[in-house]
């Protein structure tokens, strides 16, 4: 992958150091824009630091990964993406509907979740208008947007295994060897979403959409790096994860039968299709294995589980907002109209 295109003064400095070896600099205390969830330059800048922990780009030196400066620029960085993050997302009560029961107990978690989840789905359903009213090239702009994650799914979320113990470690051990495919290359979802995308005729190499997609897009990505690249927020990584997976399989059946509408084949489709099978199980796992169990272990971070979770479904709702309000506009969701093709 190549460094994309600078979107303003801070990744246009960090990416002319990036190009070179691995030197001591610092970023300009005042390169701070608008709202940290909106801000372009902000949200590529940090994808760019937390990309050099996945699979780098060509052009960086990969001694760039631990560089203090880096790392020091990087953490400046983090600090207004966490404020711009609590300034939309509260942090939601230990349960909507009761007062203050023990969350050591997975029961109580898992319901915590699934009302945080409920009072959640009060806004216009992307998923819905997928499944009935779009039309190829929207479709193939979501899947633009998605690629962004979907070509290294479960790849943010595996940082916290090593973090973890006892039951909560085994239940996430077992909701990632369904992302990989059980080990199986073929049936890895993220070899899965590039048979999606090469039936909608998309370039499915890694990053290959990066460009195009606005900070929202990032901002998703960004938030769970965020989470799983910090021990300290393990539990908002877990949450983030449980909502995830709770969110997960009717949206996915909608937009199976969205691409099943316009055309798409069994392969093409077999994404979606996964999804709404695996996902039925992993929400029943993450809510009550994972996340209960790790709130059993750690009881002070169980506000953080939900925190992560608010989150996740927050930056969900933003970004279907932004998609919508656009297509509703008769304009495009992404930076740019046009999209890479396969093989380009």
């Amino acid at each position: 992958m190549q460094l994309p295109a600078p979107r303003g003064p801070l990744t246009g400095l960090l990416f002319e150091r990036l190009a070179r070896p691995p030197h001591a600099f610092d970023l300009p205390p005042e390169l701070a824009g608008e709202p940290a969830v909106e801000d372009e330059d902000l949200q590529l800048a940090l994808f760019v630091c937390y990309e050099l922990h996945y699979q780098g780009f060509d052009e960086v030196d990969d001694g760039w990964e631990w560089n203090p400066s880096l790392l020091g620029a990087r953490q400046a960085l983090e600090r207004r993406f966490e404020d711009g993050l609590a300034e939309i997302v509260p942090r939601p009560p230990l349960t909507p509907s009761e007062p203050r029961p023990p969350l050591a107990a997975p029961m109580h978690m898992r319901r915590a979740l699934a009302e945080l989840v409920a009072a959640a789905d009060d806004g216009p359903s992307l998923a819905a208008f997928l499944e009935r009213k779009a039309d190829l090239g929207q479709f193939r702009e979501f899947v633009a947007h998605r690629s962004i994650y979907h070509l290294k799914e479960g790849d943010p979320h595996t940082w916290a295994i090593p973090r973890l113990r006892g039951r909560a470690k085994a239940a996430l051990v077992e909701i990632q060897a369904d992302e990989y495919g059980g080990g199986r290359l073929e049936r890895m979802h993220s070899e899965l979403f590039r048979a999606t995308m090469r039936m909608l005729d998309l370039d499915d190499s890694y990053g290959a959409h990066l460009d195009r997609v606005p900070a929202i897009t990032l901002a998703i990505g960004n938030a769970m790096s965020l989470f799983g690249l910090h021990r300290r927020r393990r539990g908002a990584l877990l949450g983030h994860l449980a909502a995830f997976e709770m969110t997960s399989s009717l949206p996915n059946r909608r937009y199976g039968r969205g691409l099943r509408r316009l055309g798409g084949d069994a392969a093409a489709c077999r994404f979606y299709d996964e999804h709404v099978q695996a996902d039925a199980v992993h929400e029943q796992i993450a809510a009550h294995d994972m996340c209960g169990g790790f709130a059993a272990a750690s009881p002070a971070l169980a506000e953080d589980v939900l925190y992560g979770a608010a989150c996740a479904l927050t930056l969900d709702r933003l970004f279907a907002d932004h998609v919508l309000g656009s297509w509703r506009r008769g304009t495009t969701s992404l930076r740019e109209a046009g999209l890479a093709v396969g093989g380009r």
